[in-house]
């Protein structure tokens, strides 16, 4: 397949330089299904980008586009702030049924507003209220969101330095193998809490990614997240988890963090919890965490209805029986024995992942990109993560079929022999 870039006027000349992501793909895209989207001059592209991780479910799902129409069409509500609806009660009372219950959490269900970074911003916000204290943990290459509070507990350094003022409150420490086995798990992090000099104020909280996303497919072992739990238990702190891009399934489990055995105090949850790529997320935290007062934290979409009938209607199909953990981690072995095969042929390439997130690294960073670059020339969407773009990242739809998956797999492989 041959693809001409096409003329994109109007974007170039009205849209502001932040863009990005039509500047590795130009292409102007008109419709999608399933994982695939189709542009205006009717070229097709198998999508391993699903959204940046809001398309768990794949473009346009039948049975969830279903349930919207229907929806819509008898004139639920639209816009409801935090008003109770028909649609809030379904959703609340099938998250309850389907994910929290089964899995014995017992967490309150906060609606902080439409995006990944407003449940960031009210995840810390309460754990400060709570201990009343300011200071947070974070950990390197973590990326947390794009507003202040969410920047401070960011690594990426071109993103911290968009903020234009100091970004305080927030101190990294080493991720799982940031020093490649060389230094025991949190000496550092528990020396500098134990030491009455260290200069270390007490944190209220840590947040942290069991896999990070946009840090480079950075896989936390469950033993480091489990001596993360102690740890935070030990020394007085809450434990948050930033489930954004790796809840909802796409590591295997309904969420990241079910296969290491914990019990996170607090819980970010968006892009694909509403399942159809519609805005929506969720803060949840244990009981006894719940000291907001009426008000003290809102947003005007907090109350997406239409994000809400989805989000049932994905729960009910897709997580009711346990098939489709299943499926994810089956999905999983097949992108994993391809990535060995790449490896096999390209000793400078390695790869890390978990369920249907996966990382291809290169020893040259710009041969990322160049990957990128040329799957999208052969019909594939991919991007790239890592603090210098070094990773390939594959973020495929949990629903894609073993069929779609093997071709976009061909097609990566052929990308990075073309490439070398």
């Amino acid at each position: 397949m041959t693809i001409t870039p096409p003329a994109l006027s109007v974007f170039e000349t009205l849209e502001s330089e932040v863009r990005s992501y039509c500047r590795g793909w130009p292409a102007v895209f008109d419709r999608a299904q399933g994982a695939r989207l189709t542009d205006e001059d009717g070229h097709s592209y198998l999508d391993f980008f699903a959204g940046a991780g809001s398309l768990n479910y794949g473009h346009n799902n039948p049975v969830l586009k279903r349930a919207l129409i229907d929806y819509i069409e008898r004139d639920g509500i639209t816009h409801g702030l935090d008003m109770a609806t028909t649609a809030k009660r379904a959703f609340l009372e099938t998250f309850q049924n389907v994910v929290l219950r089964p899995r014995d959490l017992p967490y309150k269900v906060m609606f902080p507003g439409p995006t990944g970074t407003n449940a960031v911003e009210a995840a810390l916000k309460l754990a400060r209220k709570v201990k009343g204290r300011e200071s947070v943990v974070s950990f390197t290459n973590a990326f947390h969101g794009m507003s202040l509070g969410s920047l401070a507990v960011t690594g990426n350094a071109f993103k911290r330095a968009g903020a234009g003022i100091p970004l305080v409150h927030g101190t990294p420490m080493p991720f799982d193998n940031y020093f490649d086995g060389q230094v025991p798990d949190f000496l550092w992090f528990e020396r500098l809490l134990e030491d009455q000099g260290s200069g270390l104020n007490h944190p209220a909280a840590v947040i942290v990614e069991t896999v990070q996303g946009e840090g480079g497919i950075n896989v936390a072992r469950a033993e480091w997240l489990r001596a993360l739990q102690d740890l935070c238990h030990r020394q007085d702190m809450l434990l948050i988890v930033d489930d954004i891009q790796m809840g909802c399934g796409r590591t295997g489990g309904f969420f990241s963090f079910e296969e290491a055995g914990i019990t996170p105090d607090i819980v970010t949850l968006s892009k694909s919890i509403s399942g159809y790529g519609l805005p929506m997320s969720l803060c949840l935290f244990k009981p006894e965490l719940d000291v907001w007062e009426p008000g003290e934290h809102n947003g005007t979409f907090r109350g997406n209805n239409p994000a809400f009938v989805t989000a049932a209607a994905a729960l009910d199909a897709y997580w009711a029986d346990g098939q489709m953990e299943k499926q994810t981690l089956a999905r999983g072995e097949q992108v994993e024995q391809t990535m060995l095969a790449i490896c096999g042929e390209h000793d400078s390439a390695r790869f890390r992942g978990r369920g249907l997130v996966w990382g291809l690294e290169f020893d040259d960073p710009a041969r990322a990109s160049a990957v990128c670059a040329r799957a999208f020339q052969l019909g594939l969407l991919l991007e790239t993560s890592g603090p210098q773009s070094e990773v390939v990242k594959l973020l495929p739809p949990l629903t894609i079929t073993p069929e779609e998956l093997d071709e976009g797999l061909r097609t990566l492989a052929r990308a990075v022999r073309e490439t070398a």
